[in-house]
């Protein structure tokens, strides 16, 4: 079986180390899914209507904002409060389960935003594909909506596990003598918690997979086509597949990074209470939403011509700051 040396405390330095580490990562990643809020919203204060693509990233920006304030309560809690002999805390246990269902919203809300570009980009040439394409197009809010309900859903199942489990795991606590076994059974419960939550994933990841899949399919399809063609021309087609599978496997990349973190975390604060393996889990983690966002900032022209323009004016600020401090030429 396999064992790791316990590491039940860490130093002061590495402490300080990892929240300040934590805090970069807030910030980066609050800086960067705030951004693409803020623009978002101001073009909804100037009455612009958002198209379906931008409403999604809207939606998305902000669950990641939610997701990193629990990150970096998850560090805190970690490295301040968590003892790694004891067993997981009511907090750290409500963080956590917190943290995986808004990371599942996330999934749902990439799900949803993989078929409209599937449905935008690709040209079905049969006939149900083909109607199921211009249906997401077309009712593609009242999806958004349904994704959320679902979510909902698996938000209230997953809470009614975790209150259910922490009462009955209380109640058992009273009638137990032996310490060893109560701790045993207060890691399952929480295992079994892990798994319950994730199963509401299931389905946002076929559809997600399915429709990452088309693309690229239809990525190959379109690029032998154009080899068959002499035309030198920009190709916009070509231009919005590459976007669209750079976004996709760029969010599936970070999302399954982020949660083979969670999943080896587990064993490493239950079974091998190795403190440093997971605040390296924890970073890992909280890296994931900060550095898609910069991808998403990257590919999307909305958002570019939005840094453009505040860079620009940051420019011209500096300018007109440094021409005041001129002193007065005498004669």
């Amino acid at each position: 079986m396999l064992s790791l040396t316990p590491v039940l405390t860490v130093s002061y330095e590495a402490k300080i180390s990892f929240l300040f580490l934590s805090a970069m990562e807030f910030a980066v990643g609050i800086l960067a899914n705030a951004f693409i809020v803020l623009v978002n919203v101001w073009d909804v204060v100037k009455k612009q209507p958002l198209n379906n693509c931008d409403i999604a990233l809207l939606c998305l920006s902000i669950t990641r904002l939610f997701l990193q304030g629990l990150l970096l309560l998850d560090a805190i809690q970690l490295a301040c409060f968590q003892q790694m002999k004891d067993p997981l805390s009511h907090n750290y246990q409500a963080i956590l389960t917190l943290w995986m269902i808004a990371n599942q919203v996330s999934l749902w809300l990439a799900a949803c935003l993989s078929l409209l570009y599937c449905s935008k980009i690709v040209r079905f040439s049969h006939t149900f594909p083909f109607h199921v394409a211009s249906w997401v197009s077309r009712r593609f809010l009242q999806m958004l909506l349904v994704a959320l309900l679902l979510s909902c859903i698996c938000t209230a199942l997953c809470l009614w596990d975790f209150f259910c489990r922490s009462h009955s795991m209380a109640t058992s606590l009273l009638h137990l003598n032996s310490t060893e076994f109560s701790l045993q059974i207060a890691k399952l419960n929480f295992f079994y918690s892990f798994i319950f939550c994730n199963v509401g994933s299931v389905p946002p990841s076929l559809a997600f997979l399915v429709s990452s899949g088309v693309l690229v399919i239809s990525l190959g399809s379109h690029m032998r086509t154009m080899k068959s063609q002499t035309s030198g021309s920009r190709d916009p087609s070509l231009e919005a597949h590459i976007r669209a599978i750079i976004f996709l496997i760029s969010f599936f990349c970070f999302y399954v990074v982020s949660f083979c973190a969670a999943l080896i975390s587990i064993p490493l604060l239950m079974l091998w209470h190795n403190k440093w393996g997971v605040m390296i889990c924890i970073g890992m983690m909280a890296a994931c939403p900060s550095g898609h966002a910069a991808i998403l900032i990257s590919g999307n022209a909305k958002l570019r011509r939005a840094i453009e323009t505040m860079l620009f004016w940051l420019q011209s600020r500096q300018k007109v700051r440094t021409v005041h401090k001129v002193p007065p030429r005498t004669l």
